[in-house]
């Protein structure tokens, strides 16, 4: 059953078409990949699916609400959230602190953060410190996040992301900038959480992709041109000749 989906989705800026008629079924407990050459419209997809834009037609279901125009907060209440392209933290923050904030925006109210102290919150301390578990930092829980590694502090998005209790997590190109052990160790992290989580992925290395991924989507032009498994994906001859001549990383 698909916990995510998207109807004749489209959003546009001008006469551009960045998302044209994008159907999309996103079932639970998988992880789906989305593909694309540059500017297929992949992370303006994302920003439709959180919230972040409206869209110029179309409609967004999220376990068969619709959820479309839903403010980006509201939506990561419903238990949607998302790591970004670029590593999107607070660096005089520790690593604790970050995934706090994340744990404690999607509890039930931000108006106790006006009169209460962070100590006084101890739930959301231990879920934030789950997430840190989860990607491994638990030991690094204390340290600023500016003391960290660019491999660490993707981690670290990736257990913001946790920390907010999500029911789909959005993962935007986690492995940009990753040196090839960050990546090895992301890829390990990845699948140990799939299965517990839906996941959707944006990701440029297609050696990640075929190796993850329950199921492809590939976005060119705005548009989806194909859907299938990673060995159906591959043989797409229209992929291909959207990847000029080859499924490219």
């Amino acid at each position: 059953m698909a916990i995510l989906e998207t109807k004749n989705l489209s959003k546009a800026f001008g006469a551009l078409a960045a998302v044209d008629d994008v159907s999309l079924g996103i079932e639970a407990g998988t992880l789906h990949s989305i593909i694309g050459p540059n500017g297929a419209g992949k992370t303006t997809l994302f920003n439709l699916l959180t919230g972040t834009y409206l869209p110029s037609a179309g409609r967004i279901l999220f376990d068969g609400r619709d959820i479309t125009g839903t403010p980006a907060h509201r939506v990561a209440h419903l238990g949607l959230a998302r790591s970004f392209q670029r590593t999107n933290v607070f660096p005089a923050f520790s690593l604790l602190d970050n995934a706090w904030v994340a744990a404690f925006a999607c509890g039930p109210s931000w108006e106790g953060l006006l009169w209460r102290r962070a100590d006084r919150y101890p739930e959301v301390k231990a879920r934030a410190l789950a997430a840190l578990a989860d990607v491994g930092l638990a030991d690094k829980a204390g340290k600023p996040v500016r003391e960290i590694s660019h491999g660490e502090q993707r981690q670290l998005e990736l257990a913001i992301a946790l920390a907010a209790a999500p029911r789909v997590l959005l993962l935007d190109e986690p492995a940009a900038g990753l040196s090839p052990e960050e990546t090895r160790k992301l890829v390990a992290l990845v699948r140990a959480l799939k299965g517990r989580y839906t996941i959707v992925l944006i990701e440029h290395k297609m050696d990640i992709i075929m190796s993850v991924s329950d199921r492809i989507s590939v976005m060119h032009f705005g548009s989806l041109i194909a859907e299938g498994t990673p060995a159906e994906i591959q043989k797409n001859p229209e992929v291909r000749r959207a990847y000029l001549g080859g499924v490219a990383a």
